[in-house]
């Protein structure tokens, strides 16, 4: 039964039955988070390479290299100023989809400015350690001091489009004003141009570079192997986490409606959960997961999980399987909980395998092992 449509009460009680009787026994005994590396400060994203290296960003501001599943000491040079602030730091990673040929790497960070700081999109041609040719493709408007809801992923799609999240910087109303790029998630050509069919081009005041509007903080990107579409992970306030699929110049309804509630009770916004004009998501999590990366699962090494959607979830330190039919949500099962930390992200490796990374001080780099 979708946990979306059940009083809060209800939902946890079936859920706690349901982790005890109802999941699938399988799953939960035999799929293991194996070490790969420890020692990552506070790791974000990763990214792997044609030739077998996996690049790992750090909130502080390095990107880690990892070749035969050892840390190397130096990491990446090359890299602009980057800002440590609250949330904010080096945040996602995403290769060109020719990284072959042309060596772009893109990632997110938080930059500083005159008026505080703000999510910053660039990417550098890597090699052997170095970034070089760095280039700012685009930074959000205006800047803040606020700490919190920088977004920070990165996803390209079938059409070569590049999409970065952002988050409302702690400010609810951002996300439903149009002048303002906080609350959206942007779509650019890969050299940082404005595509001139965005949905805002032509509209008076409004941000040519958003591509959707009415999000909290969105810190998980994936495009669906079968569709193409864009789905996206969003954090909600006390409950109300919400997955979507993102739909040309929609509006997602933070803050006017919510299916999450103020930090110790109270209603947010309208007080309603629709509203007409406002996108309803695929689903949503009430008590709050805390949802960060994602991907669908396209590989052969957990044949189970083919065309499922796998979130990382930093509250309750768990890995989400979810099941669905076509566009909708069938049912969910929880993997990990507890057992290695706060997962921030999850990505498929070319060679099928799943890696997770656990966001904490000492945080380690693992791959998911399904015991014979």
């Amino acid at each position: 039964m979708s946990h979306r449509y059940l009083p809060f009460h209800r939902w946890l009680l079936l859920s706690l039955w349901g982790l005890l009787f109802a999941l699938p026994t399988s799953l939960l005994a035999d799929v293991q988070a194996v070490p790969v590396v420890t020692g990552l400060q506070h790791p974000w994203g990763m990214v792997f390479l044609p030739d077998g290296e996996i690049l790992i960003s750090e909130r502080s501001g390095r990107l880690r290299r990892i070749q035969h599943d050892k840390l190397l000491a130096a990491p990446v040079a090359g890299l602009p100023e980057i800002e440590e602030y609250g949330q904010g730091g080096l945040l996602g990673l995403a290769l060109h989809p020719r990284f072959a040929d042309n060596r772009w790497l893109y990632f997110a960070y938080a930059g500083n400015g005159e008026d505080g700081y703000s999510t910053h999109l660039a990417r550098g041609q890597y090699q052997e350690g170095v970034l070089s040719n760095v280039q700012t493709l685009f930074a959000v408007s205006p800047q803040t001091r606020a700490a919190q809801h920088f977004g920070g992923r990165i996803a390209f799609d079938r059409a070569g489009y590049v999409y970065l999240t952002l988050g409302d910087r702690g400010n609810a109303d951002n996300a439903q004003n149009l002048a303002n790029h906080a609350g959206s998630i942007i779509r650019l050509h890969d050299d940082g141009r404005i595509p001139a069919d965005n949905p805002f081009v032509k509209t008076a005041n409004a941000r040519a570079e958003i591509w959707t509007y009415g999000h909290r903080n969105v810190q998980g990107i994936a495009m669906h192997p079968q569709t193409g579409d864009i789905w996206a992970g969003e954090h909600g306030p006390q409950g109300g986490d919400e997955i979507n699929i993102l739909r040309k110049g929609a509006n997602y309804g933070w803050p006017v409606i919510t299916y999450g509630e103020e930090y110790g009770g109270g209603i947010i916004g309208a007080g309603v959960t629709q509203q007409a004009g406002m996108e309803q998501p695929v689903l949503y999590w009430t008590p709050s997961i805390a949802p960060a990366g994602m991907t669908f699962y396209s590989g052969d090494k957990y044949p189970d999980w083919q065309g499922k959607l796998l979130v990382a979830a930093l509250k309750f330190k768990l890995l989400a399987v979810i099941t669905l039919d076509g566009n909708r949500y069938l049912n969910e099962e929880r993997l990990l909980e507890g057992k290695i930390g706060r997962i921030r992200d999850i990505q498929q490796a070319p060679d099928g395998y799943l890696y997770v990374l656990t966001d904490e001080e000492d945080g380690g780099l693992y791959r998911l092992a399904v015991q014979d």
